[in-house]
């Protein structure tokens, strides 16, 4: 090709920098945060909190939150410092979801665009089972915060406000060393157990 696209633009909330996802620059340095390495989450009641772990590496690959009858998984990524990702994670989690024999609308959400997914919850079984998916993103400064949220919150308002509250909740650590675009930002046990 000779022609060269241009980046892809960075997609948040206008009002990221005061809402959230926030970059650790951004954040309230005196809420007791649980400190994931490279993500914080703020407690609240009735949260429970995941870590997804990947068998062969025993390195922790994602984290789930469980809260407001709702699931929300969440994996900050590095970036580049002017461009987005979330706009090409979109085109790839459309082609996964429809391999999948999923249906996937895209849609402009509270957190800016996002996809909604109907996603077989056994891949290749005939008339099975289906649940819905909701796939968010903000694209921060050097990182990207990618979240996928079930239950409840796909279609309950109430629950949804909770959830994209949680989200916007979330502060990101990328950290100064420096790390390939679309390289999962390190993750790890939480050091204290978490007082709700």
């Amino acid at each position: 090709m000779s022609d060269v696209s241009p980046l892809p633009a960075k997609s948040a909330p206008a009002d990221r920098e005061s809402v959230g996802p926030f970059d650790e620059a951004e954040a309230n340095a005196v809420r007791p945060y649980i400190d994931l390495g490279g993500i914080k989450i703020l407690p609240r009641e009735g949260l429970n909190l995941r870590l997804e772990v990947e068998e062969q590496t025993k390195r922790i690959v994602a984290v789930g939150l469980d809260y407001a009858d709702s699931t929300l998984q969440v994996q900050p990524f590095a970036a580049p410092r002017t461009s987005g990702l979330w706009e090409e994670t979109r085109d790839q989690i459309r082609q996964q979801v429809k391999q999948q024999g999923g249906r996937v609308e895209a849609r402009e959400g509270p957190l800016g665009p996002e996809l909604l997914a109907e996603v077989p919850v056994m891949a290749g079984a005939e008339g099975a089972a289906k649940r819905l998916a909701r796939f968010v993103g903000v694209d921060g400064p050097r990182w990207f915060l990618r979240g996928v949220i079930g239950g409840a919150a796909t279609s309950d308002v109430e629950a949804a406000a909770a959830v994209e509250d949680l989200f916007r909740s979330i502060v990101v650590v990328r950290g100064g060393s420096p790390m390939p675009p679309r390289d999962l930002i390190p993750l790890r046990m939480p050091q204290s157990p978490a007082t709700a």
